[in-house]
């Protein structure tokens, strides 16, 4: 039997980068999906290669993080579709990367917390009822840019950071309830990356010298199975907890 089935994971920003590769290792493990974004399009690619390769059901449903009513129709929709939540994964992030703290304007800064901040708040509290019935868990993702200092990260850094703060006192409160909260700051390949890196090459060479391993990160193979981990019976005993993966850049005490 594999390990994540009879589940149900709602992925934020789930059509692709990082959310498609997790999507793709839950469905792996037999999970069944609801993937939100804000481009129906790619999320029902996406749906479609999933379901055709693994066999598992998926619920697209196009939602943007800062809108608390769209985040209410897609908890509202899953349960109307599957009848349970087992695993949020808030993945989901806009922010001015690049674009250094003294230049940055507050709609600069209110893009990286509402899309950030704001949607795991609202996704959490929204499915909290649903996770406690099913003791599930919660996967935030974070980032270096918030526990190193990452040049150009002002905002987006703000929000992960904010994320980890929250995450954290979730953990706290959640955990009689049997419900489990991470946070995974990962360093991966993406379709945001490659464009970041056209943009501003001298950083992107500045973040591959300082990774051990020399590479970035499989969104499936090396973040996805990880959150898979995080979200099954193995990982009955891990909460609060902050995982970096990142090829030995995100080196702590």
């Amino acid at each position: 039997m594999k390990r994540l089935e009879n589940k149900v994971t709602v992925i934020t920003g789930g059509g692709k980068g990082i959310g498609f590769g997790i999507a793709r290792a839950f469905a792996m493990e037999g999970s069944d999906l609801v993937l939100t974004g804000r481009t129906e399009s790619r999320l029902i690619d996406a749906k479609n290669e999933l379901e055709e390769k693994y066999g598992v059901r998926v619920l697209a449903v196009v939602a943007d993080g800062a809108d608390e009513q769209a985040i209410k129709n897609v908890v509202e929709k899953t349960v109307e579709t599957f009848g349970r939540i087992d695993t949020l994964v808030n993945n989901a992030q806009t922010s001015k990367s690049g674009v250094m703290l003294a230049d940055h304007t507050k709609e600069d800064f209110d893009l990286a917390i509402y899309s950030g901040l704001y949607a795991a708040f609202f996704y959490m509290r929204e499915c909290y009822p649903h996770l406690k019935r099913t003791k599930g868990s919660v996967i935030n993702f974070a980032s270096g840019a918030g526990l190193f200092g990452k040049l150009g990260q002002s905002s987006y850094a703000a929000a992960k950071e904010g994320i980890r703060g929250m995450s954290r006192v979730a953990a706290a409160e959640w955990g009689p309830d049997g419900i489990r909260v991470n946070v995974v700051c990962p360093l991966a390949m993406t379709e945001s990356l490659k464009e970041w890196k056209e943009a501003y090459p001298d950083l992107y060479e500045k973040t591959i010298q300082g990774i051990p391993l020399g590479r970035f990160a499989d969104p499936t193979q090396d973040i996805g199975r990880v959150c898979v981990f995080l979200a099954s019976d193995e990982a009955s005993y891990v909460t609060g907890e902050t995982i970096t993966l990142q090829g030995g850049s995100g080196l702590r005490p």
